[in-house]
């Protein structure tokens, strides 16, 4: 399961995604792009579905 951290970069807030304790390459963003990401969910998600099915194939 994934972890989930909450941080600060410049005095800003940050939120960190790892899939695990030991990734080495956190999935990290501010504010702007939580927003954005937020706004575009349904289109991510089709993304995700789309791409998943031809990952299958």
């Amino acid at each position: 399961m994934a972890e989930i951290s909450r941080t600060e970069f410049k005095g800003k807030p940050v939120l960190v995604i790892k899939r695990d304790a030991e990734d080495k390459y956190p999935f990290s963003f501010g504010m702007t792009k939580a927003k954005l990401i937020l706004e575009n969910l349904e289109e991510i998600k089709r993304f995700v579905e789309d791409n998943s099915k031809e990952a299958s194939e």
